[in-house]
């Protein structure tokens, strides 16, 4: 299965859907197989808020490889307005202007390209409101 189709089946990758435990009453992106908290198996699928804030983020300035001629790149802990949080990059901003408690929304965005082909693979960046 090429790499593209593969990336558009995870659901929360592209639908921001992450899972719900009824017992402790929480959210988590990346779904999870088990609750954390009180080791319930039985977690339901749901699709989150893109509305969050920034928790804390830093700025990445030494890249991988894939990444190179993006730097300097924010990245970003962010909690949605449930309560999940998710690690993901921050766009459309200057690294400066950045700060904890921040607001923002998830948005659809490139995150990458594929060798020389140049197979683009889309996700979820953070943008300040």
């Amino acid at each position: 299965m090429p790499t593209q189709r593969h990336w558009r089946e995870i659901p929360q990758r592209y639908r921001l859907e992450g899972n719900f435990c009824p017992d402790c009453n929480r959210y988590f992106l990346p779904p999870r197989l088990v609750c954390p908290g009180c080791g319930r198996k039985e977690l339901t699928p749901k699709k989150l808020s893109r509305k969050g804030k920034i928790v804390t983020f830093t700025v990445i300035r030494v890249p991988p490889k894939t990444q190179e001629l993006k730097t300097p790149y924010p990245v970003a802990i962010v909690e949605t307005e449930e309560g999940a949080r998710l690690t993901c990059q921050v766009c459309d901003c200057e690294p400066s202007e950045l700060r904890i408690g921040q607001e923002v929304e998830i948005v659809f965005r490139e995150v990458m390209r594929e060798g020389k082909t140049g197979v683009i693979m889309y996700g979820y960046k953070a943008r300040p409101v």
